[in-house]
């Protein structure tokens, strides 16, 4: 019985899970250094980067808190 009611209610939360709009993301790129803190060029002398892609997060408005006397 557990079973029934575990599968059921995950079948009901699997389609409200996909409607979920798609995260904004941004690519982000950090210049190479080697050892010394040097950055580290290629045969054609630019400078090497390493790249990644990152989610964008919003930041909330929250309220002060307030001072005490």
């Amino acid at each position: 019985m557990k079973n029934i009611l575990f599968v059921a209610g995950l079948a009901l939360c699997v389609p409200a899970i996909a409607d979920q709009a798609p995260h904004e993301t941004k690519k982000v790129c950090v210049d190479v250094k080697d050892k010394e803190g040097k950055p580290v060029k290629d045969a054609k002398g630019v400078v090497k980067q390493t790249c990644k892609t990152v989610r964008e997060h919003k930041k909330l408005d929250g309220t002060q808190v307030p001072e005490k006397k």
